[in-house]
């Protein structure tokens, strides 16, 4: 494993016209908060405006997975996911800063009782989660309601990056994890320790299997049934949800029924199920940004072949 640097190692000229993007998301953050969510809306709708290539992927993934959608339905939920996404920069530096109480008060949260069932059964949980907008954020106020848990994250391409948002999920979570390191995890869920985990995003085809999302073939890890398995763990699904008031509301579901089975496929389908069901209630705040049906077999479509119809 490479050593950490910490991120005063950063401080150099080719660095600094982030460092000063951090400064400047501070300074927003001390700001009331819907001035803070104002601010972070005008960043998505230049981003919407100027991101030619990125409004395409995600218009495609929005006809894919809601052909119900007319043509300005499509425009109109792509410009708000586009602001979600502004939004998430704000809420990103939310999670790293704000005060345990300020985000207690703006944050409800249903299914506690379920998270406290898996606590005291005295098994490692998983905190089974997915890519929302919201997600940072939501690690901070998980963390007031849970024991210490270990947090997966992905390595950016960027050392200086990845090193940035990991401390930032550091202020949920007692350690990270690399998204590949799979026996740390287990060894997490055996000794007791939960982990954070949101396995929606499969950038390999290794340990993954073409199950639909929203009725359109895509590719999905199914690790989180091995890991449960190994780690003899409770799987606990929740998801954050932004409300139209600029409040949040953190949802833990009751633990996956017969959870690992013998089927990882089936295990997996019954997580893409509740996550299709969350989905639908903010579909703006899920992350349509990524290629989600890449990667995917001979034989399958490229869904982002023409991209160019859908910018």
């Amino acid at each position: 494993m490479a050593e950490r640097k910490p991120l005063y190692y950063y401080w150099t000229p080719n660095y600094w016209l982030s460092w000063f993007g951090l400064g400047v998301l501070r300074l927003v953050c001390l700001l009331p908060h819907g001035a803070a969510l104002g601010i972070g809306r005008t960043i998505g709708r230049l981003a919407h405006r100027i991101g030619k290539e990125r409004r395409g992927i995600v218009r495609r993934n929005i006809e894919l997975c809601f052909p119900e959608l007319d043509a300005a339905e499509i425009d109109a939920l792509t410009k708000s996911h586009f602001e979600a996404l502004g939004m998430s920069i704000i809420e990103m530096g939310l999670g790293r800063w704000a005060s345990d109480a300020r985000l207690d008060a703006m944050t409800t949260i249903k299914g506690l009782e379920h998270l406290n069932a898996a606590v005291a059964s005295g098994k490692g949980i998983i905190l089974l989660s997915a890519h929302f907008t919201t997600l940072e954020l939501s690690g901070r106020v998980l963390s007031l309601n849970c024991p210490p848990f270990d947090a997966v994250y992905r390595k950016n391409r960027s050392d200086f990056v990845t090193e940035v948002l990991r401390t930032g999920r550091e202020r949920s979570a007692d350690s990270t994890i690399e998204k590949g390191d799979i026996k740390a995890m287990v060894r997490s869920l055996r000794q007791g320790r939960p982990v954070w985990y949101a396995p929606d995003q499969s950038y390999s085809r290794k340990g993954a299997e073409v199950i639909p999302f929203f009725g359109v073939p895509s590719t999905h890890t199914t690790a989180t049934s091995t890991l449960a398995r190994l780690g003899k763990a409770i799987t606990l699904p929740y998801f954050p949800r932004r409300l139209a008031d600029g409040s949040y509301e953190l949802t833990v579901l009751a633990a996956l029924a017969d959870f690992p089975s013998d089927d990882p496929i089936a295990d997996t389908r019954q997580y893409v199920d509740v996550l299709e069901d969350h989905i639908r209630k903010c579909p703006e705040q899920y992350f349509w940004v990524h290629r989600k049906f890449k990667g995917l077999p001979d034989g399958y479509p490229d869904y982002y072949a023409d991209l160019d119809a859908s910018k």
